[in-house]
């Protein structure tokens, strides 16, 4: 009976797994510059929430290193449409990839720097 080859990696090559990932996305996005486009429905108290927010989170842990777009989905309908918003307020975080949506008002900081992979889940 013949014994199955076992397979080993080749030099340089590491193991691939969520963890593994998770830490190459957190590595890079302390670098990267990030593209984020808030969709918000007119002047509602939700939609101010959540520019102030992701305005702070941005200014703290992303300093100079955003771009942030404000969208009102009344006045750009195509550019809500073109995107499939379904929700409003929607960050969509562009850059770095992977493309992330968050949709609310923001106030939940930890899940939005999880979103924006700027914190590992503990």
């Amino acid at each position: 009976m013949k014994k199955p080859v076992k397979k080993t990696r080749q030099a340089g090559k590491q193991k691939r797994g969520w963890a593994g990932k998770v830490e190459q996305a957190d590595t890079h996005s302390r670098r990267a510059k990030y593209i984020l486009r808030l969709y918000v429905s007119g002047s509602t108290l939700k939609s101010s929430r959540a520019v102030e927010n992701i305005k702070r989170v941005c200014e703290k842990h992303l300093k100079n290193r955003y771009d942030l777009e404000v969208i009102d989905i009344y006045q750009q309908a195509k550019l809500a449409r073109d995107q499939q918003i379904v929700a409003a307020p929607t960050l969509i975080k562009r850059l770095p990839l992977p493309l992330r949506r968050l949709i609310g008002d923001m106030s939940n900081q930890e899940k939005v720097l999880f979103g924006l992979d700027l914190k590992v889940r503990e």
